[in-house]
């Protein structure tokens, strides 16, 4: 339980010392993150629809 915590705060104080030193890259990972999300969600979403139409 401590060691979550832990891996937590240090998380937490990198991204705060991130945020203050380059904000712009901050943003700049983030909108890229959130980007390669959905695209993985789109293409799960299609391998599911995919799928089932094949079982018919």
């Amino acid at each position: 339980m401590n060691t979550k915590k832990v891996i937590l705060a240090l998380v937490i104080v990198f991204l705060g010392f991130w945020m203050f030193t380059d904000p712009n890259g901050l943003a700049d990972a983030a909108s890229a993150g959130a980007e390669q999300a959905w695209v993985l969600a789109q293409q799960l979403f299609t391998a599911i629809i995919d799928f089932v139409g094949a079982l018919t």
